[in-house]
């Protein structure tokens, strides 16, 4: 069993651009909604992903924040297409940049479509409480608002979110901004 650990960021500037070493075109879709993840009636999302030319069948676990379980396995192109097919809601569209920073390695996520202005930076850690350096283009967390998770995109996309949303804050108005962990 498989345990990711990783903290999504806001992304604040086009600072990173200049540092990219690797970039994929992606398309995932979800075999699975995440009204039956968030109510409890599924514990777990089930998603389809077209990462270049490789495709992969990826299951989390429903659990909000930076660890939760993962499984992650290679499917054969034409499979990931016909089940993108047969996935609920739209597929989103996605260019993967790849940057290292000091010791890590960020994933900066540049949505399109729906969620087109949307700009996510991932980085995955080797455990929670794991000090990392932000790079100077990281702006506020949003590890654990559920309106980031790729799944709830697809039902509730960045282009009807509210200024409020889009600027990371949280039900209560208060802002989700982290320091360096």
């Amino acid at each position: 069993m498989g345990i990711e650990i990783e903290r999504k960021f806001l992304v604040v500037s086009d600072a990173w651009r200049g540092q990219v070493w690797k970039t994929l075109d992606m398309a995932q879709g979800y075999l699975n909604d995440s009204q039956a993840v968030a109510s409890g009636a599924q514990h777990s999302s089930v998603r389809i992903r077209l990462e270049g030319d490789e495709a992969r069948l990826n299951i989390k676990s429903r659990q909000i924040g930076a660890s939760r379980q993962e499984f992650d396995y290679p499917l054969p192109v034409a499979d990931a297409e016909a089940l993108l097919a047969l996935c609920v809601g739209p597929v989103l569209k996605k260019r993967r940049h790849f940057v290292r920073h000091q010791q890590h390695e960020w994933e900066i996520d540049e949505f399109f479509g729906d969620n087109a202005g949307l700009i996510v930076a991932e980085v995955e850690l080797s455990a929670e409480d794991e000090a990392f350096a932000l790079p100077e283009w990281v702006g506020g967390e949003v590890t654990h608002l559920l309106r980031y998770y790729n799944l709830n995109l697809t039902t509730r996309p960045f282009s009807v979110w509210s200024q409020a949303e889009r600027a990371a804050e949280d039900a209560n108005g208060e802002s989700a901004c982290s320091s360096s962990a």
